[in-house]
């Protein structure tokens, strides 16, 4: 393994090397493919819902026949690419691109049955390296992912690649709760509660107590926002929801 695949990095509260990060987020997300949106639901109490709601309102894709590509990173169920399809027009299409077979096979049945699979299509790629040429997308969208890679920058850096000009990254992410009271409940929630219905309802306690301590490790807002504008893009900006459960970052290649 090169030195580089050696670096220590973390895998929630866990110091592994950086090579092996990949593998290991592989598997817990093979283990909860199937229950992935039941997941988001009791991460963030049916929250998500109304934040992914948030994040396509602010994409808003034209709803006339204007061509309109968007590329939904790490969004292997199709959640978030259903709603971007349903709210665009004629011209807009959908790739997902998801390293997960798993999760990309749970985005296409779904696709077909909901008759949107002419409209959002699904790719496997790793999101440090898009199959995918530069400029050709006019928008990206990751959320709830971007903290599961081990190599954020890299990530980033590809979107702006696979972005034409004037193409806008919207990412939603959990985040740092900022309401004093709050921020103690919601970490009695994270690391007690959890886990434990993640054990009864997925029959996996250790995948959800990694996916809380993720959230944790993850940069706090202005950190990430300036990741993002070290990548190159422009108008940087980030909006606490629910009291900074979640963010939506907002950003341009210019």
């Amino acid at each position: 393994m090169p030195a580089s695949e050696r670096a220590p990095t973390h895998f929630g509260f866990r110091t592994v090397e950086l090579g092996a990060k990949q593998a290991m987020v592989d598997e817990i997300f093979h283990n909860v493919a199937r229950r992935y949106d039941l997941m988001n639901d009791l991460m963030s109490g049916g929250l998500h819902r109304l934040w992914k709601d948030v994040m396509v309102t602010a994409l808003n894709p034209p709803r006339d026949a204007r061509p309109f590509a968007v590329i939904d990173v790490a969004g292997g169920t199709g959640d978030v690419a259903f709603r971007i399809a349903r709210a665009g027009g004629a011209g807009t299409r959908v790739t997902v691109c998801d390293i997960n077979a798993d999760m990309l096979e749970v985005g296409r049945a779904r696709a077909a049955a909901l008759g949107l699979d002419d409209i959002v299509t699904f790719a496997a790629g790793n999101a440090e390296s898009l199959p995918f040429a530069d400029r050709r997308f006019d928008a990206c969208t990751i959320a709830f992912g971007i903290r599961n890679v081990p190599r954020i920058e890299a990530a980033l850096g590809e979107v702006f690649r696979v972005l034409r000009p004037a193409g806008r990254f919207l990412c939603l992410e959990f985040s740092t709760v900022d309401v004093p009271g709050l921020d103690a409940l919601y970490d009695f929630y994270s690391f007690n509660v959890i886990p434990a219905l993640g054990r009864a309802v997925a029959g996996d306690a250790e995948a959800y107590r990694y996916l809380v301590e993720s959230i944790r490790r993850f940069p706090a807002p202005h950190a990430f926002a300036g990741m993002i504008a070290a990548a190159g893009f422009r108008r940087v900006s980030h909006r606490a929801l629910s009291g900074g459960v979640a963010a939506l970052h907002s950003a341009w290649r210019l």
